[in-house]
């Protein structure tokens, strides 16, 4: 993967019932974790400089970060991790990125910690939606049943691990609220 100059993180919070209207933004990542701490979300900026090939497998990506998932898997009880990489030669993006953009929750935390690239979570909570545009070294924690989607963008290129209770509690419960597409996506 070719590695660009680092993208911010940014936090943007909207009013849900009106998308013009952003309450708040902020690129600093303590004043991130801060207000995605009061919906319940764990945001935290971790060291990602392990330096993956281009054609690194989901072992050599898991090996790599060993330290920091035995770290959460201790901290919150997960017994599973996995990698999720897309790049430019991912085939079936376009189809893959509408299905994340589509309002759901899980039965169990969805736990990301951003080692490359960028994608965009947009949580729904108390009446407004905050769209979190994590980067390399991002480390975002969803609490099961809160209600969200993931924008990976137009041209996706990023590799997050994540972690589980149990993999069959991650699968995704679509609300068909259709609140998604009234929302900027990543890439503008």
């Amino acid at each position: 993967m070719t590695v660009a100059s680092q993208p911010a993180t940014i936090l943007r919070v909207f009013d849900d019932g009106n998308t013009a209207a952003v309450l708040h933004e902020t690129e600093d990542s303590r004043e991130i974790a801060r207000l995605l701490g009061e919906i319940g979300v764990r945001f935290e900026r971790w060291s990602a400089d392990a330096a993956l090939a281009n054609g690194a497998s989901q072992e050599e990506v898991l090996q790599a970060y060993a330290p920091q998932i035995e770290l959460l898997q201790r901290e919150g009880g997960y017994g599973a991790a996995d990698v999720i990489r897309v790049t430019h030669e991912t085939p079936n993006t376009a189809s893959m990125r509408e299905k994340f953009l589509n309002e759901h929750a899980h039965s169990e935390d969805e736990v990301r910690f951003f080692v490359e690239g960028r994608g965009a979570f947009y949580l729904r909570a108390n009446g407004k939606v905050y769209q979190t545009v994590c980067v390399r070294g991002d480390l975002i924690s969803v609490p099961a049943g809160t209600k969200h989607w993931f924008d990976m963008g137009a041209d996706p290129e990023f590799t997050a691990i994540r972690l589980f209770t149990n993999p069959e509690g991650w699968v995704a419960n679509f609300t068909g609220d259709p609140i998604a597409g009234r929302y900027p996506r990543l890439d503008g």
